[in-house]
């Protein structure tokens, strides 16, 4: 990349001498398509500044809708711009420099465990999840200030180490900063306050303090840790996990450090394969990639659809053999988020983790049964007080079928749901003052049909609207639930239950 910027200052550079009109026009398009790339690894790199530069700068040099400058003022923005690339070239090599050359401060040369002899460099360690393979956790008994600076200021320089090796590089305090920041936190601890969120901290010794044997601490450093075998023993998970040293105290440059480490890393992963190994050079990142997928939207809060009428999505032309109760979707033998919209499913795997930000959630939080109250207001809101006054929303009908469940803590069976359309009817025109349209009645209907599967899907929306807003562990005591063929119900003990 360093380099691009220098052709790329060539370029614009040569804009000023008379060139032919074709040259102009490939100018704009290398421009814009290397303005593009920049500004979307600007973007993931959560550097905003550089990402809106870039991303104004491809919309200036698109080539489609050419914008008429003049001459004179295109000369100026085409010179400030390769000024630019050349500053961007000096301030990386500079710092390509400084990791090479960082002369070590005055103490002694490190002494940790050489990497030749694999037994040396084996931890056990107990878990109450798994850490995922590829990852690999930068872990530290005592800090570096060297390597500190180098994972909170240049974080880039140590992920694109680890995307050469095919392996996702996790510095903890920027991990919780980021888990913090994307509200993953307050969704799987939603009776967190605000202040109590701002002092959640983990440090890099965290993981060493879950070392099967304890004296393993006095021979880790500073380095990095990754997961290799993950077996059960005594009831419980352990995994053996490989440790590699790396200290700016060293009398090798960190540079050769990490291409030491790397290259130890592919023998390991290939013992068995002869010596003929590489390795796999790829920008693929598992771990993102599970846990961060695309969004549609820049909300934080779940999307809440309401329909004009409250008409059904699913199951309205079903054969008369249908039985919605034998097609309930029971998380009583573990959740199953199928049936639920496209919007929740994906906030919900957003705010969702795995690997080792999922084991320090589980370590941290320790989510219990702090369940709050559910407070129905006088205007027919649903308000959790204890979770920080969360408000659940939904649809007239789906909230008109949530507050019949909730009216009935010994639950309903779906065959009886008949029984209940009156009651039901009254409910929603509580929630709709102003008068039940003829659609909105047969939509009432439909859903106490046990034929159809309009009772399913408002369930599922129910379900959606909990879970959207916090995890599951919790929110199962919330929404409508059981077995099929047997009795549905909110499992939340009515004395927290409030109707104003």
């Amino acid at each position: 990349m360093r380099y691009t910027y220098l052709i790329l200052a060539a370029m614009f550079l040569l804009c000023l001498a008379p060139m032919p009109i074709g040259y102009f026009s490939l100018v704009r398009l290398v421009a814009v398509i290397s303005f593009g790339v920049m500004a979307y690894k600007s973007y993931a790199a959560k550097k905003e500044i550089f990402s809106w530069t870039f991303g104004i700068l491809a919309l200036l040099f698109q080539p489609f809708v050419k914008i008429t400058l003049g001459r004179t003022i295109w000369n100026i923005i085409d010179v400030v711009v390769a000024i630019g690339f050349i500053l961007l070239f000096l301030y990386e090599n500079n710092m390509l420099k400084k990791i090479q050359n960082n002369p070590p401060p005055k103490k002694p040369i490190d002494d940790s465990p050489k990497l030749d002899n694999l037994d040396k460099n084996e931890f056990a360690f107990k878990l109450s999840g798994k850490l995922a393979p590829k990852e690999l956790i930068y872990v530290a008994s005592e800090e570096d200030p060297v390597l500190s600076d180098l994972f909170e200021n240049n974080p880039e320089v140590i992920e694109g180490w680890g995307k050469m090796i095919g392996f996702h590089v996790i510095y903890l305090p920027l991990l919780m900063k980021r888990l913090k920041d994307e509200k993953v936190l307050k969704y799987r601890a939603p009776y967190l306050s605000d202040a109590e969120i701002a002092t959640a901290a983990v440090g890099n010794d965290f993981l060493l303090n879950h070392l099967q044997n304890p004296n393993d601490r006095k021979r880790i450093s500073q380095g990095f840790m990754r997961t290799e075998d993950i077996h059960r023993s005594g009831g419980q998970d352990q995994a053996i996990n490989r440790f590699y040293p790396i200290s700016s105290a060293s009398s090798e440059p960190i540079v050769d450090q990490l291409h030491r480490i790397g290259k130890q890393i592919a023998i390991e992963s290939h013992e068995g394969h002869g010596s003929n190994f590489r390795i796999e050079e790829k920008c693929l990142d598992d771990y993102q990639k599970a846990s961060l997928p695309p969004s549609k939207s820049n909300s934080s809060e779940p999307t809440v659809f309401y329909d004009e009428w409250d008409g059904d999505d699913l199951g309205a032309n079903v054969t008369p053999s249908f039985d919605a109760d034998q097609h309930f979707n029971s998380q009583q033998m573990g959740e199953n988020t199928d049936d639920l919209i496209e919007e929740i499913k994906e906030r919900i795997a957003k705010l969702r983790q795995r690997g080792i930000a999922e084991y320090i959630l589980e370590q941290l939080i320790h989510p219990d049964d702090r369940l709050s109250r559910l407070v129905v207001t006088k205007d027919n809101r649903i308000i959790l007080p204890d979770y920080n006054n969360m408000e659940i929303k939904m649809e007239p009908l789906v909230k008109a079928v949530y507050l019949l469940f909730l009216k009935h803590p010994e639950g309903i069976y779906f065959k009886h749901l008949p029984d209940y359309r009156k009651e039901l009817t009254g409910i929603y025109n509580k929630l709709r003052p102003y008068g039940i349209t003829d659609r909105a009645l047969q939509s009432i209907e439909d859903v106490t049909n046990p034929l159809l599967n309009s009772i399913n899907e408002k369930c599922a929306r129910i379900r959606g609207a909990f879970v959207g807003q916090f995890d599951n562990y919790m929110a199962k005591n919330y929404y409508v639930d059981g077995v099929r063929g047997e009795v549905k119900k909110i499992a939340l003990p009515r004395n927290l239950v409030v109707w104003e």
